[in-house]
């Protein structure tokens, strides 16, 4: 779905990265507030190499596997840490949420994942559709062709928004 978007982004002269947080454990936030003294988390992992990326982009797009009708866990405890320790920078960028199913869940994951962006101040980009795409597997997502058209639509939405920001 995230490689559907970037496509999209690409052919309109935006470039993308796709950040990774990987399989590694995420620490929860132990709420300490030494990043607000310091603008990073005091776990030194890639919340603090995402925050050095938030600064010099210009959008975000957030995606996640659905896990019990929610976003994927360690992506939760990334995004606490990320949006609270990182918040300033993240002020009037444009975001998405981009939630991958089996079946279900994916609209109780866009709101939990649009809720970071939410009380950030961050305007959201829509699709025609709920953004999301169905399968178990990559290649059952590539057979679910109203979810990718979703995606590029959303693309195409962000595209949009960005050239008007920078007119």
């Amino acid at each position: 779905a995230l490689s559907e978007i970037a496509g999209i982004l690409e052919k309109e002269g935006i470039g993308t990265e796709i950040f990774h947080i990987g399989n590694d454990p995420v620490a929860g936030c132990n709420a300490c507030g030494m990043c607000r003294e310091t603008g990073r988390c005091i776990f030194d992992d890639l919340v603090n190499v995402c925050i050095e990326k938030v600064k010099s982009c210009d959008a975000v797009i957030v995606g996640s596997p659905v896990y019990y009708a929610s976003a994927n866990g360690a992506l939760t405890a990334f995004l606490d840490r990320l949006f609270f320790s990182g918040s300033r920078h993240f002020y009037l960028k444009p975001a998405a949420a981009v939630a991958s199913a089996r079946r279900a869940g994916t609209t109780a994951t866009l709101d939990q994942i649009n809720k970071y962006f939410l009380i950030s101040q961050m305007p959201v980009i829509s699709s025609q559709y709920w953004n999301m795409v169905h399968g178990n597997k990559p290649e059952e997502v590539k057979q679910d062709l109203e979810g990718l058209q979703t995606m590029r639509t959303l693309g195409r939405n962000m595209a949009w928004m960005l050239k008007c920001i920078e007119a």
